[in-house]
C-alpha cells in the first residue's frame, strides 16, 4: 500500500465517518501499528487495518442489509435481530470492492474485528485488540490491565478481552455472537497457533 493510497483512505474516512468514529478509527490505526512494531507485523497492513475496520459502521442498518443482500454475503439471524453487527462483514467487503484492498489478511482482520474467530492471525489479533485498547476507549473493565498485557503477550490480552465482552452481552442479557463464544473456547483452552 503506497502512502498516497493511505492518505486517500484517510480522507476517505474523515470524510464517511462522523467524527468521534474517525476519532476511534485514527485511534485503532495507531494503536494497531505500535502493537505491529512489537510483534513483527507489517506495519502498513496494521495501519491500513485500523483504518478501515469500521468503514462501515456509520451506514444505516438498512443500507447495510442492502448490501449483503445485493452481494450474497450472508447474514445470520443474530445479524438480522442486530444488523448493526454487519458492519464487519460490510466493511471487509468495502475495503475490497471500495477501496481496493486484495491483501486477504486484511480483509480477514476487517472482518473479525469484532467477534474474532479461532486460528486468527496476528495481524487479525492486533486489530481485534487495537479496537478495544486504543486511547479513547473508557468504559471496558480490566482496561489498563489489558493495555498493558497487550505489549506483553497478544495472546492473554486477547482471552481477557473475549472473557470481558462475554461477561458483558452476559450480565446485559445481550445477544452473544456464535463466533465470539467459539473463539473464546479456541483460545481458553490453548488452541493457540504457532
Amino acid at each position: 500500500m503506497k502512502e498516497a493510497d493511505l492518505k486517500k483512505i484517510r480522507k476517505a474516512m474523515e470524510k464517511n465517518l462522523d467524527p468521534k468514529r474517525y476519532e476511534h478509527t485514527l485511534a485503532v490505526a495507531y494503536t494497531a501499528s505500535s502493537l505491529a512494531m512489537k510483534y513483527g507485523e507489517d506495519t502498513d497492513k496494521a495501519i491500513l487495518a485500523g483504518m478501515l475496520h469500521d468503514c462501515a459502521k456509520c451506514l444505516t442498518n438498512d443500507k447495510k442489509i442492502s448490501i449483503c443482500e445485493k452481494n450474497h454475503i450472508m447474514i445470520s439471524e443474530a445479524e438480522m435481530r442486530n444488523p448493526f453487527l454487519l458492519h464487519a462483514k460490510v466493511g471487509s467487503f468495502l475495503a475490497m470492492d471500495k477501496y481496493e484492498v486484495s491483501d486477504q489478511d486484511v480483509l480477514n482482520a476487517i472482518l473479525h474485528h469484532t467477534t474474532g474467530r479461532p486460528g486468527m492471525s496476528l495481524l487479525e489479533k492486533i486489530i481485534y485488540i487495537a479496537d478495544y485498547i486504543e486511547p479513547g476507549r473508557k468504559q471496558a473493565p480490566n482496561l489498563e490491565l489489558i493495555r498493558k498485557t497487550a505489549f506483553e503477550d497478544l495472546d492473554k490480552a486477547l482471552l481477557m478481552i473475549l472473557e470481558d465482552t462475554l461477561a458483558y452481552l452476559q450480565s446485559g442479557k445481550n445477544e452473544i455472537d456464535h463466533m465470539t463464544q467459539l473463539t473464546y473456547e479456541y483460545y481458553k483452552n490453548g488452541d493457540v497457533l504457532v
